[in-house]
């Protein structure tokens, strides 16, 4: 996007010093060329602007990823702990349950 910028200017400065150099050029030709280059160089400005713009937002986006990847790292951790504490209470049940229908069948 910078090179089609910078391109820009250039072809807009070329108009101009050819419009100038051909000597046939009125005031109002060489104003002309003028308001079109400065227009020129105002849109590339805000081109810019708007591509900083862009890369700060892609470079929020990705702290976003990175914070959310972390986030479904804890939680993958979270899960595997409970399901390690869900087979621990499952062992410890079937215990009881054996100690229970031993003591009832006495």
């Amino acid at each position: 996007m910078n090179k089609t910028i910078a391109n820009t200017l250039k072809a807009g400065a070329a108009a101009v010093l050819i419009i100038t150099a051909a000597g046939c050029a009125t005031n109002k030709t060489v104003q002309d060329a003028r308001a079109a280059a400065d227009k020129a160089e105002q849109d590339a400005q805000a081109a810019q602007r708007t591509a900083s713009q862009a890369l700060q937002a892609a470079q929020t986006a990705a702290a976003a990823k990175s914070a959310a990847d972390a986030a479904q790292s804890t939680a993958n951790q979270a899960l595997q702990a409970a399901q390690a504490a869900q087979a621990g209470v499952d062992a410890t049940n079937e215990k009881i349950d054996r100690v229970f229908k031993k003591s009832v069948s006495k």
